[in-house]
């Protein structure tokens, strides 16, 4: 059983000490520095700059025990199956981001453009997440992720599962459209480039309106089974809009990569000021890594499907309402606020009734995702 912690630990890359602190150590007259406290750190982490300045950022929580899987996983194993089709791998390597996972988060700036740069803290934080296929055709897979977490109090003992839906990544082969970023909340349909054998990759927020969409090629080459994409633009996650606005656009690389035991999602990015006129400063660079371990305690798929079974089809609207206006319009931009509502509140909140209730009202569903929708799209 391994613990989930997300106080800064020896768990993330330490730091050495500071060269001065190191020097003075030497110093027979004077007494040897306290060693300071494990912390955290990340590779390329800036070793030069003080590690009390570049502890990671992000949650402090303590999760309940995990254990992993032991062992690869089925899928990984159906993955390696010789005589397939490239499609029929490409389509497995897909299938196997499906599962429950302990995730990792990790993001470390790597350069800096302005003048006196002075690297961001690293962000790390975690979670355990069920990740579930809800959608599967030949040539269309849309797989949901949501968090399952089990935390523990004071004394700690482990309460009930909390259970938020999250992020929703959704794969197409051979687009002849994507939807993709532009820059200030606002979205453009444009037609896919160079899709010939080919997947999109199309991520949605938590309340599935758009994130971004990216198309790239899965590469299978002795045990690796890999996904790049073209670059491609984002608007900036909840871990950057919320500590600084000095830039609107994050471009960047990903890469997914299957593993025995999960998945890595691998991010090479661009922090880029976009200006209404089209022009564009790059203020600098980070790389993420986001690590998927498999495991089999605690449950997470339980808590999961009892979520889903009451508010799977006011998703379902929802889903079915933001492909109506992504295929239906060639631009379109979003509010960040109706007066004091947010989207994803308002959507949450509706959810959250859902879940109460004894019975459903499709009517009532589809006519409340349809509205919301509406609210938040500028006019």
């Amino acid at each position: 059983m391994k613990p989930l912690h997300t106080t800064v630990c020896a768990a993330l890359l330490v730091f050495s000490l500071p060269l001065h602190a190191k020097e003075a150590a030497k110093k027979k007259s004077a007494p040897a520095p306290a060693k300071p406290a494990a912390s955290g750190g990340q590779a390329f982490g800036w070793p030069f700059v003080e590690w009390q300045q570049m502890v990671p950022r992000g949650g402090t929580t303590r999760g309940a025990d995990v254990t992993l899987l032991e062992g690869p996983k089925d899928t990984w194993t159906k993955l390696q199956e010789q005589g397939i089709s490239k499609f029929e791998r490409d389509r497995r390597a897909i299938l196997s981001l499906a599962g429950n996972y302990r995730v990792s988060f990790d993001f470390t700036e790597s350069f800096g453009l302005k003048a006196n740069f002075k690297p961001a803290r690293p962000y790390f934080s975690w979670g355990t997440e069920n990740v579930t296929v809800i959608e599967d055709r030949p040539e269309f897979l849309s797989l949901q992720h949501t968090l399952v977490m089990y935390f523990k109090d004071e004394k700690g003992k482990s309460g009930p599962p909390m259970v938020m839906k999250h992020w929703r990544e959704d794969w197409t082969w051979q687009p002849k459209e994507m939807s993709i970023y532009d820059k200030d909340s606002t979205w453009k349909r444009v037609p896919a480039p160079s899709p010939e054998g080919r997947w999109s990759q199309a991520v949605y927020q938590v309340d599935d309106s758009p994130r971004y969409q990216a198309i790239g090629a899965w590469v299978h080459d002795g045990g690796l089974s890999s996904w790049r994409s073209d670059p491609c633009a984002r608007p900036l996650p909840r871990r950057e809009f919320s500590v600084r606005n000095d830039y609107n656009v994050l471009e960047g690389i990903e890469e997914v990569t299957i593993t025995p035991g999960g998945w890595v999602h691998q991010q090479s990015n661009r922090k880029m000021l976009v200006a209404k006129d089209g022009a564009r400063i790059c203020l600098g660079g980070e790389i993420g890594v986001n690590r998927y371990e498999a495991i089999t305690a605690p449950d997470l798929a339980g808590p999961f499907n009892a979520y889903w079974a009451k508010t799977g089809n006011y998703w379902k609207d929802v889903r079915a309402t933001w492909d109506e206006i992504l295929h239906g319009r060639e631009t379109f931009t979003l509010k960040p606020k109706d007066g004091e509502d947010e989207l994803f509140k308002v959507h949450f909140t509706y959810a959250g009734e859902l879940e109460k209730a004894d019975r459903s009202d499709p009517e009532a569903d589809m006519k409340h995702a349809r509205e919301t929708i509406d609210r938040f799209l500028v006019k």
